[in-house]
């Protein structure tokens, strides 16, 4: 089969198109075809060396995929050979984690496409309990720009952010895969929603997404416009994305006893803020990562039911995978960005 592969960290241009073996229907695995890969930045980070050096090289990245069942291993019994499918973007490696809460944080949990072959490829084998029914009707490409920040974005804005009907949300880096898809998941709770942005070029973007309130990061101070939109309060909830001196604002931007949900660091590794003003008003700091496989297909269900669409900036050839990590790093990207594994 045919796979994008890279053989040294580096810049994008590391990443080529190479033939490499077929994987086989494992016993309790599916084998699917993948009719269309999702890019993500974690795989930027992967590729250029930063999130980790310890990968086995030449490595296939990708962890989001819609495709279709191409062969089933012994004792798989939800899956019929053509059935069109999604593979889970993240799942324990053990079975022993399988039942662990929250998923991501079991000892032998992984994002797919890091600690084996992803979804840069023809085929993908996925043991059959990380494999979920597409229903939705779609169309591959779309339903590939869905699993990593669907998944993510249900975890962060229901689960702990635990948004409500009247919440106010800050999402920040709203048109950014998983920062349009929370500002999507807020609103269909009943939430109303402020997003940043950070170019004028992405306003419009964000606010047909259903943001009240698109702050511009460039030039204006998302704490004061917060605020001033929350008539001095602070928002009920942030959703942050980016880490770093930004995630040390967005503390002073929530209200007394409200959450702030981490879940990136574009912005940054290292955080500071003031933890008197921190603990004095009670406010609470939440990590996430990922999310189970009831968390995707609630998610799916609001996307069936289009109160959430997929965001799809274009497709490319598996081909120009490089040229997409390219779009990835400088940020110009409106959603998310799609790979074809079978167009060159």
């Amino acid at each position: 089969m045919k796979a994008a592969v890279f053989y040294n960290y580096g810049d994008p241009t590391v990443l080529r198109l190479a033939e490499v073996p077929t994987p086989t229907a494992q016993p309790g695995h599916v084998l699917i075809k993948v009719l269309a890969t999702g890019v993500n930045r974690l795989e930027h980070y992967l590729r250029e060396g930063s999130y980790t050096r310890s990968l086995n090289l030449p490595h296939i990245l990708g962890s989001d995929a819609a495709g279709e069942v191409a062969a089933v291993g012994s004792g798989v019994i939800r899956f019929q050979v053509g059935e069109r499918v999604i593979p889970m973007p993240g799942y324990p490696l053990s079975d022993a984690d399988a039942g662990f809460e929250p998923l991501s944080a079991a000892p032998s949990y992984a994002v797919a496409g890091v600690l084996a072959a992803g979804t840069y490829a023809q085929f993908v084998s996925v043991p059959e309990r990380w494999v979920v029914k597409d229903r939705t009707g779609l169309a591959p490409e779309l339903v590939a720009t869905l699993p990593m920040v669907l998944v993510t974005a249900v975890r962060a804005v229901r689960v702990v952010g635990q948004v409500e009907a009247g919440d106010k949300v800050l999402v920040h880096s709203g048109a950014s895969g998983t920062g349009s898809m929370a500002i999507q998941i807020a609103r269909a709770l009943g939430a109303s929603v402020a997003a940043t942005v950070n170019n004028p070029e992405k306003r419009r973007f964000v606010g047909d997404l259903g943001a009240e309130l698109v702050i511009d990061m460039s030039h204006d101070d998302f704490v004061k416009k917060t605020l001033d939109w929350t008539n001095g309060q602070g928002a009920s909830v942030v959703i942050d994305n980016l880490g770093g001196e930004v995630l040390g604002r967005s503390l002073a931007a929530v209200q007394r006893q409200g959450i702030v949900v981490t879940l990136g660091f574009v912005a940054g590794l290292e955080v500071s803020f003031n933890i008197r003003d921190f603990f004095f008003s009670q406010k609470q700091l939440r990590g996430t990562l990922m999310g189970t496989v009831a968390d995707l297909e609630w998610g799916l269900e609001l996307v069936r039911a289009d109160k959430i669409r997929p965001l799809l900036d274009r497709v490319l050839p598996l081909s120009q995978a490089s040229e997409a990590h390219q779009l990835l790093a400088a940020n110009r990207v409106k959603g998310n960005l799609v790979l074809d594994p079978w167009a060159f």
